[in-house]
């Protein structure tokens, strides 16, 4: 099953303009790290095609992969599959680099005693009619006044802001990136085959050698 990503990516060769290569003949090929995968607009966009996955603990991408497809070459399929570019701010931080980086941002008293916001509690009517749902950010000291059916009377509920620390704040934020979706393992060969042919160079440009390589000249000029 296994797919390494970086194993697809095609080549570019340029012009060695170092010290060791100044004859105009003189190549290097290097893997072309700006030919991007992604997965198909309709399986991207379809929901049947994933899962929901919550993640665990400290896990890392590969870590999810190996519990997933039992091959974490393929983490760069979870991250995908998530569009997920910037690995260190959209993955949920470990509990170390959480506490590493709440501490930092934070001094003690104000991580755990300073309120960073309000947000509403439920209030519902006697007969559980929803009159202002819980998790909404409100103003402090927020209150609201209804009809109340069941009662025949206004009721006013004055306690409906609750103070959300910057603690809790930070840990939500976190916490909300463990939500992610997994691709089906029943459809990766179909990935597989996109991938190979989104990485495959097309031919007529001048720069075409070969599917997987493209020759062009290196414009930085050496000191």
């Amino acid at each position: 099953m296994s797919n390494p990503y970086f194993r697809n990516l095609p080549e570019f060769e340029y012009v060695n303009r170092t010290q060791r290569g100044r004859s105009e003949g003189d190549y290097s090929v290097v893997k072309n790290f700006f030919k991007r995968g992604k997965l198909r607009e309709d399986i991207f966009q379809d929901i049947t095609f994933f899962t929901k996955y919550i993640v665990q603990g400290d896990d890392r991408p590969d870590t999810v992969a190996s519990k997933v497809y039992n091959d974490p070459t393929l983490d760069w399929l979870v991250l995908m599959a998530n569009n997920i570019i910037n690995v260190q701010s959209e993955w949920p931080m470990s509990q170390g680099d959480f506490h590493a980086y709440v501490t930092n941002k934070y001094d003690e008293e104000t991580l755990y005693s300073g309120i960073h916001h309000y947000e509403s509690r439920e209030v519902k009517t006697t007969d559980n009619s929803i009159i202002i749902s819980a998790g909404q950010r409100v103003g402090v000291g927020q209150s609201v006044s209804y009809y109340d059916d069941a009662l025949g009377q206004h009721v006013r509920a004055t306690d409906v802001a609750l103070p959300i620390t910057n603690f809790a704040h930070e840990e939500k934020l976190n916490d909300d990136k463990r939500n992610i979706f997994v691709l089906k393992a029943s459809y990766l060969n179909i990935v597989f085959d996109d991938l190979e042919e989104i990485m495959e160079y097309k031919k007529g440009s001048t720069q075409y050698v070969s599917e997987t390589l493209v020759q062009g000249d290196n414009i930085r000029l050496f000191d």
